[in-house]
C-alpha cells in the first residue's frame, strides 16, 4: 500500500490514494470506531449531531491509522534498520505501537518538557524515548538528522502520502456509517486527516460538505490559504497541543486547495473548553482539547450560518488527556459557554455595603466570590455571575447594578483575568487590624451567601471573602471577620448557620500573604 514520494515532481493523484485507501491494512490493528448520535446536543442545536469515536482506538486516537499506514509497507531492509519520529502526543503512540506490533524497533524524539504521561504511553507502548530539544521543531531537527546518522526511517506525522492515505480509511468507514451526511467537521493541526478525508469523500460523494477547524493560536491552513501558500506561524498557542502545528503540510495544503475544501472556521480556547463539556455530559467521554477542536468549530459554524435540520459529523480526534488540566478546563467551559459573567467592583467599606450589593445581585447563582478590606474607605469586589441567557442578561446585570450605583467593570472577555487576575484578588490591607480566618462549607444553591450575610454581617465587619464554584454539592468558602465590639459569640452564629466550619486564623499561607501586621 505504500505510497512513495521518490520524485519531488510526481503528484500522487486522487485513483491512486483510493486505490491505496480501499486496499489499506490498517485494520490489522485499527478499529472500525463508532458514529454515535449525541442525543443531547441535537435538541439543542436543531441538528442531528454525530461524532466519530477516534477516541476508541488502542491509542486513544486516529494517528494511529498513519502511521501503520505507513511502516507496514516499508521494505525489509527498512524494518529492519528501525523507525524514529518527533512527536509530544498522539503520533509518538502511533508509531510506538504500529511498529511494536510489527516487531520493529521505534525511536520517539520527544521535548524535554513533556509531560510525564505521554513519555510512559510510548514506553507502554514499546517504544523507546529519547528527550531533546525545547519545542517540536528543536526535536524534528534532532530525529531527522539521527535518521540520517542511522539509516532509521522518519515517519512523519501528517505530510506524507502513506500517512494521509491511512488517515482517509476513517473518511471510507463515514460513508458506509451513514451516506447521508451534510457535513464533517475536522479539526487541523498539520492536515493530515483533513487530507484524507477530502481525497476521498471528494471523489465519491462531492456533495458532502467539508469544514476545517482550527484553534485560533495555531491556524496554519488559514494562514496559508490566505498567502496562497504554506507559511511557517511565527508562534503558536499549546493548549490545543495536538494541533500546535506552526505551518501545513504542503502535500496536505495541496489537497485542500486541489480538491476544494468547502469552508474553515477558527475558535477560542474557551469554546474547546465547552465542547469538551458536551462530549462528557452527553457521551461521557473526556476528550483531549484537540479532541473537541472540531466539535467548538461546529457549534460555532452552526450559529454563524443558521444551520438546522442537517446531519452534521465531528471527529472526536483523540482522548490522550492529561488529568491535571481538567480543573483548568472546568474553569473555563462557563466562560466558552457565555454562562459566566466576570465582574469587579468598589464598594465602601462600611457596615451593611457587603450585604447591600449582594442583595442588588438578587438570587443569582454565583460561581465565584472574592472580597478583600482595603482601607477605612474602600473595599474590592470580584463577582462570578451564572448566566442563562448570555451577552443579555450580563448586559442586565451590568445595567442594574450601575442604576443602583455601583460602577461595574466587565472583565467576562479579558484573558488575563480570566487566566490571573481572578486568582490574585486581595492581599494585605493597608491598615493593621485583628481578624480571624475561617474556612467554610456552602451548600450550592441559591440565597445561600445572603443567609450567610443576613446572619452574620450584623455582628462582625467581613474583612476577606473568597468563594468559587467546584461544580459538587458544596463550595469552598473562605472569609475572614474583625472583632465587634459587642462581644457577641462568633462561634455561637456559625453554628447557627448550619454550615461546616473551621478556623485558620494560624494558617502559614494566611500569615504570609493575606495578614498585615503590627
Amino acid at each position: 500500500m505504500f505510497l512513495s514520494k521518490s520524485s519531488s515532481n510526481h503528484v500522487i493523484c486522487g485513483a491512486e490514494y483510493l486505490r491505496a485507501i480501499l486496499k489499506s491494512p490498517v485494520y490489522e490493528i485499527a478499529k472500525v470506531t463508532p458514529l454515535q448520535k449525541m442525543e443531547k446536543l441535537s435538541l439543542k442545536l436543531n441538528n442531528t449531531i454525530l461524532v466519530k469515536r477516534e477516541d476508541y482506538q488502542p491509542v486513544h486516537s486516529f494517528k494511529l491509522r498513519g502511521a501503520y499506514a505507513m511502516i507496514v509497507g516499508l521494505n525489509q531492509e527498512q524494518k529492519a534498520r528501525g523507525v524514529i519520529t518527533a512527536s509530544a502526543g498522539n503520533h509518538a503512540q502511533g508509531v510506538a505501537y504500529s511498529a511494536n506490533k510489527l516487531g520493529i524497533k521505534s525511536l520517539i524524539i520527544m521535548p524535554k518538557a513533556t509531560v510525564d504521561i505521554k513519555i510512559d504511553a510510548v514506553y507502554s507502548f514499546g517504544g523507546e524515548v529519547f528527550l531533546y530539544g525545547n519545542n517540536f521543531d528543536e526535536a524534528k531537527f534532532k530525529a531527522i538528522e539521527m535518521s540520517k546518522q542511522h539509516g532509521y526511517t522518519f515517519i512523519p506525522p501528517f505530510d506524507h502520502p502513506a500517512i494521509i492515505a491511512g488517515q482517509a480509511t476513517l473518511a471510507m468507514e463515514l460513508l458506509q456509517q451513514d451516506a447521508h451526511i451534510d457535513r464533517v467537521f475536522v479539526p487541523v493541526g498539520g492536515g493530515g486527516l483533513i487530507a484524507g478525508i477530502i481525497i476521498l469523500l471528494k471523489q465519491l460523494i462531492p456533495q458532502i460538505k467539508i469544514i476545517a477547524v482550527e484553534s485560533e493560536e495555531s491556524a496554519c491552513l488559514k494562514k496559508a490559504i490566505e498567502v496562497g501558500y504554506p507559511i511557517h506561524l511565527n508562534n503558536v498557542g499549546l493548549f490545543a497541543d495536538g494541533v500546535a502545528v506552526k505551518c501545513i503540510g504542503k502535500e496536505t495544503y495541496r489537497i485542500c486547495k486541489e480538491y476544494l475544501l468547502d469552508d474553515l472556521i477558527t475558535v477560542d480556547s474557551d469554546s474547546i473548553c465547552a465542547s469538551m463539556k458536551d462530549l462528557f455530559e452527553d457521551i461521557r467521554a473526556i476528550a483531549e482539547p484537540s479532541g473537541a477542536l472540531a466539535l467548538a468549530g461546529m457549534k460555532k459554524y452552526i450559529k454563524k450560518n443558521n444551520i438546522i435540520r442537517e446531519r452534521l459529523v465531528h471527529i472526536l480526534s483523540g482522548a490522550n488527556m492529561n488529568f491535571h488540566s481538567l480543573r483548568y478546563i472546568s474553569e473555563r467551559c462557563e466562560l466558552g459557554e457565555k454562562k459566566e459573567a466576570l465582574l469587579a467592583a468598589v464598594i465602601p467599606e462600611k457596615y451593611g455595603s457587603f450585604l447591600k450589593f449582594c442583595q442588588n445581585l438578587g438570587n443569582r447563582s454565583i460561581t465565584e466570590f472574592s472580597y478583600r478590606y482595603l482601607d477605612t474607605n474602600r473595599a474590592y469586589i470580584f463577582v462570578g455571575v451564572h448566566l442563562t441567557n448570555g451577552f443579555k442578561e450580563r448586559n442586565e446585570i451590568i445595567d442594574h447594578m450601575t442604576n443602583a450605583g455601583y460602577k461595574i467593570i466587565d472583565f467576562s472577555d479579558n484573558e488575563i483575568a480570566k487566566l490571573h487576575i481572578r486568582y490574585m484578588i486581595g492581599g494585605k490591607p493597608l491598615k493593621n487590624f485583628e481578624e480571624r480566618l475561617f474556612s467554610f462549607e456552602f451548600p450550592e444553591a441559591p440565597g445561600a451567601l445572603l443567609k450567610f450575610l443576613q446572619v452574620l454581617s450584623n455582628n462582625w465587619n467581613i474583612s476577606l471573602f473568597h468563594y468559587r464554584s467546584h461544580g459538587t454539592d458544596y463550595g469552598r468558602v473562605l472569609a475572614a471577620f474583625q472583632p465587634s465590639n459587642s462581644n457577641c459569640n462568633l462561634e455561637k452564629h456559625l453554628i447557627t448557620l448550619g454550615y461546616n466550619f473551621h478556623e485558620e486564623t494560624n494558617n502559614p499561607a494566611f500569615h504570609f500573604f493575606l495578614r498585615n501586621y503590627r
